[in-house]
């Protein structure tokens, strides 16, 4: 089948599973006549594109937590470069905390071929998303109460339950970078993101370049709690070296 219709092919499958929210290999075979084998080599495609995310014997849309933060499609585009970048320093079987927002839940999509993951998180949506991947890493859930204003679990029953815990990496978003002092939050709940610092032994910031310098009077973690910041190409080369020198290290997402 030549590159045309399988590019044709793809379009129509996302805008399918756009319209329904899930679809089924069986199903697109039979619609275009093809093998499930062709139909499952168009969703791992499409899902390594951030359009869809696959599950047992079919796809479903991706989760609103992913797609919802902003319609300018550069930014969207950095947020999938910044979690493909961050799945790449995760390892088959590691143990990680993926925090509430949605630059940490676009790397959902990206871990779709790593084998024998321990997720924690305290987001129903990045829950949701961890549930339907084909490869099928442990979940647990913090619990706790809920918060909507950060539309994440929060409070002591879930410190708790992350202290009962440890873990290899923390991937944790922020509202902002104060350059001097460390990452910001508009929210003043910030005690379950210091005890997620505290009880991994890597803390990863995934955050766009253009939060970087914001003044948010909440600071969530100081430097020397986080070991590497990923973000995208806009960064300047003398903001990256001032927050490198505060023992950062500081990673681009190409793309």
């Amino acid at each position: 089948m030549s590159k045309r219709n399988t590019q044709q092919r793809r379009h129509t499958i996302i805008t399918l599973i756009n319209e329904v929210g899930t679809v089924s290999v069986e199903e697109l075979s039979i619609k275009f006549k093809t093998s499930e084998v062709t139909i499952r080599k168009d969703l791992s495609a499409l899902e390594k594109n951030g359009l869809l995310l696959r599950r047992y014997g079919g796809a479903i849309s991706m989760p609103k937590e992913i797609l919802m933060a902003d319609d300018d499609e550069k930014v969207s585009l950095r947020k999938l470069a910044i979690a493909s970048e961050a799945a790449k320093h995760i390892r088959d079987h590691n143990r990680i905390i993926v925090d509430s927002g949605s630059t940490t839940a676009a790397l959902i999509t990206k871990l779709a071929d790593k084998q024998g993951l321990i997720v924690m998180t305290n987001s129903l949506n990045v829950a949701n998303a961890l549930n339907e991947l084909e490869n099928e890493p442990t979940l647990l859930m913090t619990g706790g109460t809920w918060d909507a204003h950060s539309d994440s679990f929060q409070g002591q029953v879930a410190e708790s339950v992350l202290r009962s815990y440890d873990f290899d990496q923390l991937f944790i978003g922020a509202d902002g970078i104060d350059i001097e002092r460390g990452t910001t939050t508009f929210n003043e709940l910030v005690g379950l993101s210091r005890v997620m610092a505290e009880v991994s032994r890597e803390v990863v910031v995934m955050i766009e370049s253009d939060k970087i310098g914001r003044k948010i009077p909440n600071l969530e973690l100081a430097w020397e709690h986080v070991q590497t910041l990923i973000t995208d190409q806009d960064l300047s080369e003398s903001v990256q070296q001032q927050i490198e020198q505060h023992g950062v290290k500081v990673i681009i997402a190409k793309g």
